[in-house]
């Protein structure tokens, strides 16, 4: 009787046989392998189970010893029953043949920073496509958009949890979050739907297409556009039909809608795979225009939401008209240069006690920019006075919780304008641009991260705000990032015992009459910082100047900058503000004797004095 695979006590015994002695027949420089599969009789193979051999030459029994190889049994027993074996000439080797890797394709996975052309959807809802990535016109905050039978559909709700990659892409929607479901519209103005971005960045250039649309346009007959979808990938067409409303069945209790629409027919120009210019799983995709020269626009023509059903032989697309979208959805493609949400700001009681914002000399009050008759402007865990003559921070004041501190990303914030101060007293990116000045944030952006994920969130996207950015060489601010400065906040959480975790800290720059001028404003070239903790329930602050020297100098050489601890009432004289008499009292900064010559800058990061 022929031994069968059947027999799950004899698969068992012929397992442990090839792991127990398959290793002694491999000691044979001939065999190339053994194991269990199905005998070969006249090159057919046959249903009867064997152990089988390959060899790399087979030859005839007396032909064995010449190959230094002995003969394999013609049958082997194992738990009672006789397996016949088989021999097969085969050989093997690290590349006996090449395979690529699978390719990952990215529109079907989960990516950071989010961006147009990928998969999304509800969970409910099998998958979409990003269309675009928009602001909300109030406040700044950035969405992404698709459809609403693909963010919320007939099972959804406002306040879901939206997932990138969509469910059909990956089911494992309790690591795909990415964040809530805003607002949708489903009717004559279009289907669309908008979900926030909860821990990833955003990245608005299409994917495929590497272009961020910019603005929205009117479709017309005979345009050409381009969409990049998750099925089709990029797929060309031209606008045949516009001013146009269909109805469409979305089932449930929404039924039939009307959709007021354009639609899309192949380019021939530019022939699709299988001719199919959009699929399922394309839905929610951006048509953006292209060029007279054939280049993919920055104009958006439409949002896509259906095509031909499975019986019309007419292959077409529909897109939503983006105005009548953007209007209901109370979205925009730019981030717009907005005023941020209310906030308490700089909390003065932050530490357990007093410790209220510096107070501008007489001298300069006169030049600050008030908001609501106040010198004081809030943001989310920080306040700040601006100069209107210098466009940069007099002061910068913030706290931070050092153990509720989040990592969040930066990518796809903006830096903008505060609209409810006069844009002509804030330093913008006329300055920047085409230049060496990177953009330095006074209050570190990532000591604001800190509080309830939302709060954290808001803060990111307030640090941003060119009030609290102050320009700097590139070379000089990349290198205060890993330097004595960059790492002040760090080091008094390393070096003390700070109650609750928690500081408070002040800075700006120092504004001098022979700063150097450029584009019309006047670059600082120190700055300084000062940090209050509580250790032990007493109040500690200790006061820093980033500088050159402790003079003026003409030139700006950045290898002589150095960073030296100094006295509070040092600073006020010559930030030419005044801090609060607790703070004063605080100082930790050793004296300097008059007979001991110039200050020496901090070496490193243990020569602070910090109690």
């Amino acid at each position: 009787m022929a031994a069968s695979t059947t027999d799950p006590d004899l698969v068992a015994a012929l397992r442990e046989f090839i792991r127990t002695r398959g290793s002694g027949y491999l000691a044979d420089p001939n065999v190339t392998s053994v194991g269990v599969g199905h005998k070969v009789r006249g090159g057919k193979r046959t249903d009867e189970v064997a152990v089988q051999f390959t060899v790399g030459t087979k030859a005839e029994p007396e032909a064995l010893e010449a190959l230094g190889t002995e003969p394999l049994p013609e049958s082997v027993t194992v738990a009672g029953v006789e397996v016949p074996t088989d021999v097969l000439e085969r050989s093997y080797r690290p590349d006996f043949r090449v395979v690529a890797e699978a390719e990952v394709d990215e529109r079907k996975t989960r990516v950071d920073p989010v961006r147009p052309g990928v998969s999304v959807g509800h969970p409910k809802i099998s998958c979409g496509t990003v269309g675009a990535i928009v602001y909300d016109r109030a406040d700044g905050t950035p969405y992404v958009l698709s459809n609403w039978h693909v963010l919320h559909g007939p099972d959804g709700a406002l306040g879901d949890t939206v997932v990138q990659p969509g469910s059909h892409d990956d089911n494992r929607t309790d690591r795909t979050g990415l964040g809530p479901l805003v607002r949708s519209h489903l009717g004559i103005a279009g289907d669309a739907a908008i979900a926030g971005v909860v821990g990833r960045g955003v990245d608005a250039s299409v994917l495929g297409l590497d272009v961020a649309p910019a603005e929205i346009g009117e479709p017309e007959l005979g345009d050409k556009v381009v969409k990049s979808g998750r099925t089709s990938g990029v797929t060309h067409g031209v606008v045949r039909r516009v001013d146009t409303i269909v109805k469409i069945d979305y089932g449930g209790a929404e039924g039939t809608r009307q959709i007021g629409c354009f639609e899309i027919g192949p380019d021939p120009a530019h022939e699709a795979p299988g001719g199919e210019i959009s699929q399922g799983g394309d839905s929610g995709s951006a048509w953006l225009f292209k060029s007279a020269n054939g280049r993919t626009a920055k104009v958006l023509a439409g949002l896509h939401f259906a095509g031909e059903g499975g019986a019309d032989p007419d292959e077409h697309a529909l897109a939503c008209l983006p105005r009548s979208v953007f209007d209901k959805l109370e979205v925009t493609l730019l981030r717009p240069e907005s005023a941020p949400a209310a906030s308490a700001g700089y909390d003065d009681g932050f530490l357990g006690l007093d410790l209220p914002v510096p107070e501008l000399d007489p001298q300069v009050s006169g030049d600050a920019c008030l908001f609501d008759g106040s010198t004081r402007i809030d943001y989310t865990h920080f306040s700040l006075a601006l100069s209107v003559p210098r466009k940069f921070a007099f002061w910068v004041a913030w706290n931070v919780d050092g153990g509720g501190l989040l990592k969040l990303d930066r990518t796809g914030i903006p830096f903008v304008k505060d609209t409810r101060l006069p844009a002509s007293a804030q330093a913008g990116d006329e300055l920047y641009k085409g230049n060496r000045l990177d953009r330095g944030h006074l209050a570190r952006r990532a000591d604001l991260l800190w509080g309830p994920r939302a709060e954290a969130e808001r803060a990111n996207r307030d640090s941003f705000f060119f009030t609290n950015i102050t320009p700097q060489m590139d070379d000089f601010n990349q290198s205060l990032r890993h330097g004595l400065w960059g790492r002040l906040e760090d080091a008094v959480y390393a070096d003390c015992e700070v109650d609750d975790l928690r500081i408070s800290v002040f800075g700006g720059p120092l504004f001098h009459d022979d700063d150097r001028r450029y584009r019309g404003v006047r670059i600082p070239r120190e700055f300084w910082k000062v940090i209050a903790s509580r250790q032990g329930g007493e109040l500690k602050a200790s006061a820093f100047v980033l500088t050159q020297n402790l003079d003026h100098l003409e030139t700006l050489d950045l290898d002589e900058f150095r960073v030296y601890q100094v006295a509070v009432t040092e600073l006020e004289e010559r930030a030419a503000l005044r801090f609060p008499d607790p703070l004063r009292a605080a100082d930790t900064a050793p004296p300097v004797p008059e007979t001991a010559g110039p200050r020496a800058p901090l070496a490193d990061l243990a020569d602070i004095v910090w109690n």
